[in-house]
């Protein structure tokens, strides 16, 4: 049996993650508007008597402490990259705060279904004028937010990906930057709640209905959850350690298996990082190579930065 762990001959499990990502740059930016604007929605809210300005300013007060987490887990990722104690680098705490930011998520969308339900049952006066000068100054912001964060989840650094990586990552349909989705998810769920808001201030005005503006917070709390969700499931697939998708696995199954006669017996590929992959691949072959031999064959695309090889001989085949 030959066994071969390293993808390029040297010991080093940083795989990138010691340099800045783009993703960071933008969330520290966006946090600092963020946060200008959540006291400005927050106060006029309760100044206002909205629920739907104030369920955004809550809202915006939400991803604020997101945006945190995010910041928070790019500088860790990158201070920490060469720590002994991570056995395959610090990649998996990108997805670790966006989990961590999908269930604040969730909690501030209860809240908003809580505040707004009571709203249903003990309406009270709304100053229709100023909630509506503040939502749309809310939606600019969160306008301008969307733009700098960008909308794909992929970190598209020249220095850390090639274009064929980021055209294989594109094909496979995933967001690669758990962490920078999550950021945006928070921004746009911000963006649409202060749509709602807007949309509800204005029946109200127009028609002298105060029901409207808690039926709009409810419906923003059911979509907001409904987004937590996703971001929770495809963080936790990370965390779990569950397998790459079909479409990367299929390809290191048929780069490897267009060689002579050999057969893939056993293959594992899990995420590490955004849009980098470990793998473990068990090979049968009648005339076993040596290991080194086996993973040239390899996509470079697929971003496999950690793969060990097993590679034994095949079986004679019994003839009848």
């Amino acid at each position: 049996m030959n066994e071969s762990s390293l993808l390029d001959g040297a010991h080093d499990h940083t795989f990138g993650l010691d340099r800045a990502m783009s993703g960071e740059k933008r969330t520290l930016a966006v946090i600092w508007i963020t946060a200008a604007m959540m006291v400005v929605e927050i106060a006029a809210g309760l100044y206002s008597g909205s629920m739907a300005l104030l369920a955004d300013g809550l809202h915006m007060g939400s991803h604020a402490s997101a945006l945190a987490i995010s910041a928070f887990a790019y500088l860790y990722t990158r201070r920490h990259a060469r720590d002994a104690r991570f056995s395959f680098g610090t990649g998996k705490m990108n997805s670790l705060a966006a989990f961590a930011s999908a269930v604040l998520l969730a909690a501030f969308a209860a809240v908003m279904a809580w505040e707004s339900a009571k709203r249903c049952v003990a309406p009270v006066p709304i100053k229709f004028n100023q909630a509506i000068l503040i939502a749309l100054l809310g939606l600019a912001v969160n306008g301008a937010c969307l733009l700098i964060l960008g909308g794909d989840g992929h970190d598209h650094d020249a220095d850390d990906h090639d274009e064929h990586a980021h055209a294989q990552g594109h094909h496979h349909g995933e967001r690669t930057d758990h962490n920078l989705w999550s950021a945006y998810v928070h921004v746009l769920a911000d963006a649409l709640t202060s749509v709602l808001a807007i949309a509800a201030l204005m029946v109200g005005k127009y028609f002298h209905l105060t029901w409207p503006d808690p039926f709009i917070g409810m419906l923003g709390a059911v979509l907001v959850s409904r987004w937590a969700w996703q971001l929770i499931r495809a963080s936790s697939r990370v965390l779990l350690d569950m397998q790459a998708p079909e479409s990367v696995r299929d390809a290191v199954r048929s780069a490897v298996e267009r060689q002579d006669d050999c057969r893939v017996s056993d293959l594992h590929v899990w995420a590490v990082g955004p849009n980098i992959f470990a793998a473990e691949i068990g090979i049968l072959a009648s005339e076993p190579k040596d290991p080194d031999e086996y993973r040239k064959l390899l996509p470079r695309g697929l971003n496999l930065v950690h793969v060990t090889c097993e590679v034994r001989r095949r079986p004679l085949e019994r003839r009848a």
